[in-house]
């Protein structure tokens, strides 16, 4: 079985939250994953510490699949997600 940390994921989408604070990157990611089909993947921009601890677990809990959350390197990480349907 494939290393889904490995697989070279496409978004569909790019969104950049790291102008705001918790609980707002949450609150943004959820409207661009509200943006997509099912099935699609969203790429998600967030700074590094507490969003990027909160909003993976977040998403998460509301049933979509969290795909990889990638360290940056510039204080920032790089969060993809496939929206799935409740």
């Amino acid at each position: 079985m494939p290393d889904a940390r490995m697989e070279p994921f496409r978004p569909d989408a790019v969104t950049d939250v790291t102008d705001v604070l918790c609980p707002l990157t949450f609150v943004r990611a959820v409207a661009a994953l509200d943006e997509l089909e099912e099935g699609q993947i969203l790429e998600i921009r967030l700074n590094d510490g507490e969003a990027a601890r909160n909003v993976p677990l977040s998403l998460k809990d509301e049933g979509h699949q969290v795909l990889r959350l990638t360290d940056n390197g510039d204080g920032t990480c790089s969060l993809l997600v496939r929206k799935l349907e409740n």
